[in-house]
């Protein structure tokens, strides 16, 4: 499919500069941030009610009174941080929102960065990387009809294949789904380029073999060594015990044993691989940063945007981390990837899960 939004399009829409990326598409889903820090209500928990919520305690912790709630994907002003002396022991970490306090598990701190836009689509396409808290993509069903599938989430990466005119009469990303193969539109300017220098190889004088990475699950946490030497301690979520409900004879435990990493990818969509608006589907498009050790099952490092609550299992079975964390594991082991690559093989960095 070639591209329908020309230079010509592009200038007919009349000066659109960067002043103008401003202005918010008809569909965006985020209001403007103030100064500060601030976070997106992340959880994907289902309550008996059929809400979506986060609780706000009157003190920093879960046995306080429940001021009221904040609704996912709602966007929380931040005042300060509190490391919590009442815990939970694996992340003591609060926020002083108004009204009383909130656990950082399932906030997302976001930003709200608008891009230029990019005109010129390589052939292969480019990995971009959403930098506002969320946008709703739209899929064209026929000429006129254009109807809401995912919402993308800050931090999240997606491969961008063309640039169309989109339900606004903007510029709107074409990105086509890893698993789905499924085509569909993102309001451009909240996609940023990735770029081939921050993807550049870390430690690339130290011998690959002398690069390993340790897990202890009892811990919840992730060591990477170069020989005897601790470049990396960081807190992970492992699998869960149990079954999978969603890949029924799959167990959501992180196995145990000794591994390489032998497969990289930018972004991955993980879930059912339906092709859906539903905000409790279990669908996480555009996983950042994927390092897998055991692919035959999908294990592996990446990125996550769904919590923030590392120290607890909270996995089907792969290695939740930090988006931070994981891209830096991404950069520093081998199999090397280069950013135009959606895909690298290759017998790499050994993992140690015990």
């Amino acid at each position: 499919m070639k591209n329908i939004f020309s230079r010509r399009d592009f200038l007919k829409l009349g000066a659109f500069g960067l002043g103008s990326l401003a202005f918010h598409p008809l569909f965006s889903t985020e209001p403007a941030i103030s100064t500060g820090m601030v976070a997106r209500v992340a959880t994907t928990r289902v309550n008996p009610d059929g809400t979506l919520s986060v609780s706000v305690y009157s003190q920093p912790n879960d046995k306080s009174q429940i001021v009221c709630q904040r609704y996912r994907d709602e966007l929380v002003n931040i005042y300060y941080e509190v490391i919590s002396p009442d815990g939970p022991y694996y992340n003591p970490k609060w926020y002083r929102v108004w009204n009383g306090y909130m656990h950082s598990a399932s906030l997302q701190i976001v930003s709200d960065q608008l891009n230029p836009v990019i005109l010129d689509i390589p052939a292969n396409g480019f990995l971009g990387e959403v930098t506002v808290p969320m946008t709703q993509t739209m899929r064209l069903m026929n000429k006129t009809e254009w109807d809401p599938v995912y919402r993308l989430y800050y931090g999240s990466t997606h491969w961008i294949v063309g640039i169309d005119i989109g339900p606004d009469g903007k510029p709107w990303y074409r990105l086509k789904d890893e698993l789905t193969k499924v085509e569909y539109n993102a309001y451009a300017p909240h996609l940023r380029q990735v770029t081939a220098e921050e993807l550049t190889p870390l430690s690339p004088d130290v011998p690959a073999t002398k690069k390993r990475i340790e897990v202890t699950l009892s811990e919840q946490v992730l060591r990477a060594y170069e020989e005897d030497k601790l470049v990396l301690q960081t807190k992970i979520s492992s699998g869960n015990a149990g079954l999978n409900p969603f890949h029924v004879g799959i167990p959501t435990s992180t196995p145990t044993g000794t591994f390489h990493i032998e497969v990289k990818v930018p972004s991955k969509h993980m879930g059912d691989g339906n092709t859906t608006a539903s905000l409790t589907a279990y669908e996480l498009p555009g996983v950042p940063w994927v390092s897998f050790f055991v692919p035959d099952i999908g294990i592996a490092f990446h990125g996550t945007y769904w919590h923030d609550n590392f120290g607890l299992p909270m996995s089907h079975g792969c290695v939740n981390m930090s988006t931070e964390d994981a891209k830096w594991i991404y950069r520093w082991t081998t199999p090397v990837i280069k950013v135009d690559q959606q895909q690298q093989g290759g017998f790499g960095t050994q993992v140690t899960v015990i």
